[in-house]
C-alpha cells in the first residue's frame, strides 16, 4: 500500500465510506416504489448511488413531475429508519486519530443537509467542512463541489484527497484534480480496484 503521506486536507464521502446505510436506503426505495407504483427494483437504483437523489431519478427515467413527492417520501421513510445506518467498525476511532494529528476533515455527500448532519452529530467529530447537495451547483460526478470547498477553505490542491466508493468520487476527482482513495469494503458503484485503495476504514492511518 502505498504512503500518500503529503496529504493534509482528507474529504469524505459518507455512504459506502464512513457508513454502511444500504438498509435504510432499501426500506426507503422499496416504501416509494410501492407507493408511486414504480416497478424499478433496488438492483436498478443501487446502480446510481452516489449522485444526487433527483439525479437518480432522472437517470431512472422517472418523470419530473413526481421527483418532489418521491424525494418527500424517501426522506420521511429513511428519518423513521436512522436505527437502520451504521457506522463502519473503527470510523471514530481513526478519526480521533486523524483530528489528533490536525489534519482538515471534511465530508462530501450526495445526501441531504438535514440527514447528514443529524447523522454526522452520533460521532461527536468537529468536521472543518460539510458540504452536501446546494443550490446553483451540479453534484457529483461534476467537481463543483469540492472545487467550492478548495476555494472557500483556501486549500492546496496537491495536498488533498478524497476518500470514496463509486466512480462517481473518482471521476469527480479527476475533474477538480484531485487525489482519489478508493474505499474497497465500501459499495463499489462502477468500480471494482483503484491502484489508492483501503480494504477497511482503519486503513487510513497507515497510508497517511
Amino acid at each position: 500500500m502505498q504512503k500518500l503521506n503529503s496529504k493534509k486536507n482528507v474529504i469524505f464521502d459518507l455512504d459506502g465510506v464512513l457508513l454502511d446505510s444500504l438498509k435504510n436506503m432499501l426500506v426507503s426505495w422499496n416504501s416509494v416504489n410501492k407507493k408511486f407504483d414504480l416497478n424499478i427494483s433496488f438492483d436498478e437504483y443501487y446502480k446510481h448511488i452516489g449522485i444526487p437523489f433527483k439525479d437518480i431519478l432522472k437517470s431512472l427515467k422517472i418523470k419530473k413531475n413526481k421527483f418532489s413527492l418521491i424525494e418527500k417520501q424517501y426522506s420521511t421513510k429513511s428519518f423513521r429508519n436512522l436505527n437502520k445506518v451504521k457506522f463502519y467498525p473503527n470510523v471514530l476511532s481513526t478519526l480521533k486519530y486523524l483530528k489528533k494529528k490536525k489534519y482538515f476533515l471534511g465530508i462530501l455527500t450526495s445526501k441531504d443537509k438535514v440527514r447528514t448532519n443529524i447523522i454526522l452529530k452520533k460521532l461527536n467529530i468537529k468536521f472543518d467542512v460539510i458540504q452536501c447537495p446546494q443550490k446553483n451547483y451540479k453534484g457529483k460526478p461534476s467537481s463543483d463541489l469540492i472545487k467550492t470547498i478548495i476555494k472557500d477553505k483556501k486549500l492546496k490542491r496537491n495536498e488533498c484527497i478524497y476518500i470514496g466508493d463509486s466512480i462517481y468520487d473518482l471521476v469527480m476527482c479527476r475533474a477538480a484534480k484531485v487525489d482519489f482513495l478508493f474505499a474497497k469494503y465500501g459499495y463499489k458503484i462502477g468500480i471494482k480496484n483503484y491502484k489508492h485503495k483501503i480494504n477497511k476504514f482503519s486503513d487510513i492511518q497507515k497510508i497517511l
